[in-house]
């Protein structure tokens, strides 16, 4: 093969890489908005708030932990608009109708912040030196944005006190979203260890 012939090459390569990095992108985006939506049909309604207890936070915390920033965000927007196309990604629930409906309900708030929580993840773990307290204290992180704009969302919708908000969709979560977050951290460094492996 010729010099001439090698350098005509060279810009031909190029795209199609890109175009193999774009199709690799789309398919976690796809495969990581699916896994959000199965762990969000894991869910058990709870009698005294409108919020269920479910395993979408899990997932939100262990994809940020195993994706890029950019790529943890695109994957939960990407949830949130299948979810208000119609399909039926979200948590069931007899007191809200599908699509857009959902993400202006009681639980929009948690939803909506999924994006940044997941992006934050991302940014925060990537910046440490990726251990298993690195892990805890991002994936934490992320848990409290969800949090947060989970209580002040319902807040303004219904009208509640920001602290009567907080008592019906935070103090009854946090048992359980620290064994999601703990959960979640084992994972990221357990496949931080395998990727570090297969280099």
């Amino acid at each position: 093969m010729n010099k001439e012939f090698s350098a005509q090459l060279v810009p031909l390569a190029a795209p199609a890489s890109a175009v193999r990095t774009g199709l690799r992108s789309i398919g976690v985006v796809l495969a990581g908005s699916a896994l959000v939506a199965a762990c969000a049909h894991l869910s058990l309604p709870l009698y005294f708030t409108p919020v269920p207890l479910s395993l979408a936070p899990f997932a939100v915390l262990l994809l940020g932990l195993a994706l890029s920033p950019r790529l943890a965000a695109a994957t939960l927007g990407a949830y949130l608009a299948e979810g208000a196309l119609g399909l039926p990604v979200f948590a069931p629930s007899p007191l809200m109708a599908g699509g857009i409906a959902h993400l202006l309900g009681p639980t929009g708030g948690y939803l909506l912040a999924y994006p940044l929580a997941a992006c934050l993840i991302a940014f925060l773990w990537r910046r440490s030196g990726r251990g298993f307290s690195a892990a805890l204290l991002s994936a934490g992180a992320g848990n409290l944005a969800i949090l947060a704009c989970g209580a002040l969302w319902l807040a303004a919708l219904a009208h509640l006190p920001v602290r009567t908000a907080i008592d019906l969709t935070v103090l009854p979560f946090l048992p359980g979203d620290a064994l999601k977050i703990a959960a979640a951290a084992a994972m990221a460094v357990s496949i931080e260890r395998l990727r570090r492996q297969g280099r």
